[in-house]
């Protein structure tokens, strides 16, 4: 390739990002000059040269300075090295994040303003000391429901973090809504406002933790204090915008009650469907629960492993909660055995680092695990658990599953142990193809989002196992 006229070869080239590289020429007086690049629009635009002391000159100046306005918005709002810093659902969940945070500051103003009402703010006659008593008694309900809630559900959020994000809006909402109705009725309102506040702390504790696990899901370069703190910026400005919206809007609606409610129910709409749109663009790629479940039966039914994208719009958000099948991990060893003969049924038959036992009339599985087991002993665990969840159900299987199904089925109930023994076999042929299919298809199967508890067991491990 002939090189321009006075300008040597390629000496060395560099590239921001992902982006295009550009190269660099020694020029005919010793200096360096770079190549014009491709950059798009968050890139550093043009070429710039650069004198024999490396630093940027010439006529296309330093690139601090030619930085676009855009760019430095993106520095300001978007973490470091963004795209490729973050996952690739990162944008259209902050926008329809965004969306979700705008709305809800419009209807927290209305909240607010009529709460402030039913305090007496403006009213002559109204007492002080009745006012603060009714916000001194607010903020203990809440503050005693932050503390039950992260008690009872603090180890669940994360196992389901975007059921809980959404339920953690639609609550904000409910709360909203009581707030807004509590002037109408003064003789209940203490106990109103109460209430509103202990669902606004629930929420709070439930939108952080999911927050937390998003972020986590989010951040790719090890960078998560940078997406949490670029992530509230934009809440920030967000909230910014809908206080000026609200200094508009409320004296408009305030005077009728009529209006405001109106206003507040369309506001809630928009909050709530761009939420759920929020919620489903996400793309987790460890497994919970649900995912797993999709993904095995998928696996089961067409011998195909659904990819992370397919299985995450297929997630169920409004009823992910409730199921007439029970899984259990890391159960206490002395919950499901109370006999030597017991202990000798689950642990006959396979070398696993797990025991299971399979309550077939309740549809319940409990997962004892041992202290070697790891996040592929546990994927395997829960597999075994669902699998034996959808024998129960009336879907069709090819070949052994089908003929196992039946079996389990035919006259009277089959001793539990022995089918937990025999899909033993099943899963020794079976889960070995199955992760690698999920490895293949984006899976990470290193790591998971199962619901686990921290019971630990010890036990002989079976000599051999038994064929069937």
């Amino acid at each position: 390739m002939a090189d321009d006229a006075g300008v040597g070869p390629t000496l060395c080239s560099e590239q921001f990002g992902s982006g295009a590289a550009r190269g660099c020429r020694a020029a005919a007086d010793g200096s360096l000059q770079w190549e014009a690049g491709p950059w798009r629009w968050w890139r550093f635009p043009g070429g710039f040269a650069a004198g024999p002391a490396g630093r940027d000159g010439g006529a296309g100046g330093s690139p601090g300075a030619a930085l676009p306005r855009l760019s430095g918005l993106k520095a300001v709002f978007l973490p470091q090295g963004f795209p490729d810093s973050v996952s690739p659902d990162y944008l259209p969940y902050q926008l329809w994040d965004s969306v979700q945070a705008f709305a809800s500051s419009l209807s927290g103003s209305l909240a607010t303003h009529a709460v402030l009402l039913g305090l007496g703010v403006g009213n002559a006659k109204a007492s002080v000391s009745a006012a603060t008593a009714t916000w001194l008694v607010k903020d203990s309900t809440g503050m005693l429901g932050r503390i039950v809630f992260a008690w009872w559900k603090g180890s669940k959020l994360d196992c389901n973090a975007k059921q809980w994000r959404l339920f953690a809006d639609i609550l904000n909402d409910i709360a909203m809504f009581l707030e807004i109705m509590a002037p109408i009725f003064p003789v209940c309102f203490t106990m109103t406002v109460s209430t509103s506040n202990l669902a606004k702390c629930i929420v709070s504790v439930a939108g952080g933790a999911t927050r937390a696990a998003l972020t986590m899901h989010q951040a790719r370069r090890n960078n998560m204090a940078d997406v949490s703190a670029k992530d509230g910026s934009q809440e920030t400005l967000v909230n910014l915008a809908g206080l000026l919206v609200s200094l508009v809007l409320l004296p408009l609606v305030s005077n009728c009650a009529s209006l405001s409610l109106g206003f507040f129910f369309l506001l809630t709409a928009l909050h709530i469907y761009a939420n759920y749109r929020a919620v489903r663009a996400l793309v987790m790629e460890t497994f919970n629960e649900s995912r797993l479940q999709l993904v095995l039966k998928h696996f089961l039914q067409k011998g195909e492993v659904l990819d992370p994208t397919a299985a995450n719009q297929m997630e169920p958000l409004w009823t992910g909660f409730w199921s007439s099948f029970s899984l259990s991990l890391g159960v206490p060893l002395h919950r499901v055995i109370s006999s030597v003969s017991e202990l000798q049924q689950l642990v006959e038959g396979h070398q696993e680092s797990y025991l299971l036992h399979w309550t077939q009339a309740r549809n319940r599985v409990q997962v004892v695990l041992s202290q070697t087991a790891g996040p592929e002993s546990i994927l395997r665990a829960a597999t075994h658990g669902l699998l034996l969840g959808a024998l129960q159900e009336d879907q069709s299987f090819p070949g052994e599953l089908e003929e196992l199904r039946s079996r389990i089925r035919a006259g009277p109930k089959r001793e539990s142990s022995v089918v937990v023994r025999e899909t033993h076999q099943v899963l020794d042929k079976l889960f070995p193809e199955f992760l690698k299919g999920l490895q293949a298809a984006g899976w990470q199967t290193e790591k998971h989002q199962l619901e686990v508890d921290e019971w630990r067991a010890t036990w002989l491990v079976s000599p051999e196992k038994k064929s069937l």
